[in-house]
């Protein structure tokens, strides 16, 4: 038995271990103790970067780092004493009360500071620490490698073979893609849900491969995992936003600490370009369902016209200056939790109201506007989600206005006679069946109206994105928790 697990091919067996490098002062400094103890205690000496250091000492050369990534060395000196094949005791850089105790030498270092920290292992420098995970843990990634040729351009080799979203992605190398899954405490083969159209199993490591090609960093990756749990769900019913003919796509809107942690923007130019956390979940997501579900253009992604929110339609809730609880909150999750919800949604539009000053104005501009959503003359069918910015959130939070109220006052101005919506009046053919003349028909189910704070602080302007068929014959909007974040 040794530390760490014997598969790693780097095991430590019972002894005292110290792991040390030429370039780092506090090495240099103990180095002349580590031939002193090499001979009264036996220990075994681990030299990152010299074969020689330190002098006078039997030292073994870790070159390739092995023994340093598989003990978790982030710092040297390191000492590692292990008793019975588990290790015991660790003592990271000088501190000569610990070195005393664990050598049984009260006197150890006479001379020397009572404490210096270490330096940096090489195991954990930057520039390489990603070729080690790839080599050391590589043999955890199971997808097929493609190799490109030495004259083949990388990009237009993943242009060629159709896994790009019409933009250059990153080419998810190994290194890349071991990185990518530093982001998540899942391992690489862990199943989280199964992909549609083709009913594809989606395992972390796909998820990780798109997320690179994206452009994601790995504190992205379980943001991009819980929204593609949320979109592969029977109730979101992605395969049916798929092949719908309207400009649908999964608009997904992440709530929480975390959100504002990794840098997603909540406010200026919050549905636009800019921000790469926004735009690189949303895409990740886009890219994995394209990727690994097969849902492509053109087969059977069928959207008439499409919109660009197809590429990437993902932003963050503006929770700190908002008059509400957040949508995630309004929809059963815990205060301070991580969450994302997906909404099968159209491209945003803009509501223009610069001289409401009370609610009640304000809204009657948004409801009208909300009456467009699809088409005037058709009520039920089509959920909504109201993007409310700043400026026009100040308005209802000072009079009082809690989330429950705006949507109350406003499903009071979208109930619509039938009359006006049936079939043929006031010079259109579209509406509803002459059976509903005589009925009061709401434009939006009771829980059809999604409200979100966003957006930048100087604008009185709203968005609506208008939703795809409601419901069991469409989407429900789907909420899903951010989990298993960090390194497993």
């Amino acid at each position: 038995m040794g530390v760490p697990d014997s598969s790693t091919g780097s095991v430590l067996a019972n002894g005292i271990y110290v792991v040390v490098k030429r370039d780092c002062a506090t090495c240099v400094m103990v180095a002349p103790l580590l031939a002193q103890l090499q001979s009264s205690h036996g220990i075994t000496i681990y030299s990152q970067d010299d074969a020689s250091f330190p002098d006078g000492a039997k030292v073994i050369h870790d070159a390739d780092l092995s023994i340093s990534w598989h003990n978790n060395i982030e710092t040297v000196p390191t000492v590692i004493k292990v008793v019975n094949g588990a290790e015991t005791d660790r003592i990271v850089g000088w501190l000569q009360n610990e070195w005393a105790h664990t050598f049984d030498l009260p006197n150890i270092g006479d001379g020397l500071p009572a404490y210096r920290p270490g330096c940096g292992s090489l195991s954990v420098d930057p520039d390489k620490v990603d070729t080690l995970r790839a080599k050391f843990e590589g043999s955890l990634l199971v997808s097929r490698r493609i190799e490109i040729a030495s004259l083949e351009d990388e990009m237009e080799a993943l242009f060629a073979r159709g896994w790009t979203d019409g933009l250059p992605v990153v080419p998810p190398t190994q290194e890349r893609v071991m990185r990518m899954l530093s982001g998540t405490s899942l391992a690489p083969s862990d199943i989280v849900a199964i992909a549609p159209p083709d009913l594809v199993e989606l395992t972390v490591e796909k998820i990780a491969i798109n997320a690179v090609m994206a452009g994601c960093l790995p504190e992205y990756l379980p943001w991009v995992i819980a929204a593609l749990k949320a979109v592969c769900t029977d109730e979101f019913n992605m395969h049916g936003v798929l092949a719908t003919t309207m400009p649908v796509g999964p608009v997904i809107v992440c709530s929480g600490p975390g959100s504002r942690a990794i840098g997603m923007n909540s406010g200026v130019n919050v549905l636009g370009q800019g921000n790469r956390a926004n735009m690189t979940i949303g895409r990740a997501v886009q890219l994995t369902i394209r990727n690994v579900g097969g849902g492509r253009p053109g087969e059977i992604d069928r959207a008439a016209h499409g919109m660009p929110g197809k590429l990437s339609f993902c932003f963050a809730e503006d929770e700190i200056g908002s008059p509400w609880t957040s949508l995630a909150v309004a929809r059963g999750v815990a205060r301070d939790t991580d969450a994302v919800t997906v909404f099968a949604g159209e491209g945003p539009r803009c509501v223009t109201d610069q001289l409401a000053r009370n609610p009640e104005q304000l809204v009657t501009s948004l409801a009208a506007t909300l009456l467009t959503v699809e088409h005037p003359k058709l009520p039920l069918a089509y959920d909504a989600m109201l993007v409310v910015g700043p400026e026009h959130a100040r308005v209802f939070g000072e009079a009082g206005w809690s989330r429950e109220r705006v949507t109350e006052e406003l499903h009071a101005r979208l109930q619509l006679k039938g009359s006006d919506i049936v079939r043929g009046s006031h010079g259109m053919a579209e509406g509803v069946l002459q059976k509903y003349e005589q009925l009061t028909v709401s434009k939006f189910r009771p829980n059809g109206i999604l409200l979100v704070h966003a957006g930048g602080g100087a604008g009185l302007f709203s968005e609506i994105i208008g939703g795809w068929a409601s419901g069991a014959v469409g989407s429900e909007p789907v909420t899903q928790l951010v989990t298993n974040v960090g390194t497993r």
